[in-house]
């Protein structure tokens, strides 16, 4: 009987922004959609040598932090998964990648623990709503941790509690790169206003698909 376990399961590995990251049982593999998040910040941040903070909101294997990191020598950053098992996984990719100087881990539901601004704010949130959780491939279902897919009744769960946040969170000058699932971007757009953001644009993946939210401040912060 067929398993349609994917090859990277097997192998307990991936490749991302032409990184290799290690899997477990609590990270969501990496696909290469959500590539348009790294190339969405460079593109708007085009300083690599830029001294910045950088955040990753449901960090998972720590891909988005640690590619970054890789692009932007002189920043660093914080990884925030609320599963355990995730977190040590993503310190594990930062010390296999030589970034664990520059990478930091915790355990967190979204922004709750964290104090400070950040300059960077990078999410990939759970976006699958439940009721479709069933409808996904098999080699999703049965391999993905279903927290890390799962985005609530109508898979918006997470973006709801990140755009309540981000005003505390991001500099005054801080721009908010966020992946959202398929006909959620006007939807995201929309909560990320409503909690004082301007979103700047929306870019498409390789696929031609809304992929990315990109939002900053609408106005001064102080404080």
């Amino acid at each position: 009987m067929l398993q349609h376990e994917p090859l990277s399961r097997i192998l307990g590995r991936r490749e991302f922004w032409g990184l290799e990251f290690a899997l477990s049982a609590d990270t969501l593999d990496p696909r290469s959609e959500t590539e348009t998040v790294v190339d969405a910040v460079l593109r708007r941040r085009p300083d690599r040598y830029a001294h910045m903070r950088i955040l990753d909101l449901g960090t998972g294997t720590g891909c988005l932090l640690l590619a970054l990191l890789s692009e932007y020598p002189w920043a660093n950053g914080i990884g925030v998964d609320i599963v355990e098992g995730a977190v040590r996984t993503a310190i594990c990719n930062a010390a296999a990648l030589g970034l664990a100087d520059r990478a930091h881990f915790i355990v967190s539901d979204w922004g709750a623990a964290l104090s400070g601004r950040f300059d960077t704010i990078v999410a990939n949130p759970p976006y699958i709503a439940s009721a479709d959780l069933l409808r996904l491939p098999r080699q999703v279902t049965c391999y993905d941790p279903p927290r890390a897919l799962d985005g609530g009744r109508e898979g918006l769960a997470g973006y709801r509690a990140i755009a309540a946040a981000l005003p505390k969170l991001l500099t005054a000058n801080g721009i908010f790169v966020s992946e959202v699932g398929m006909n959620q971007a006007d939807t995201v757009a929309a909560m990320v206003r409503a909690n004082g953001l301007v979103c700047e644009e929306i870019d498409k993946d390789l696929a031609g698909i809304d992929r990315c939210v990109i939002a900053r401040l609408g106005r001064i912060v102080i404080g």
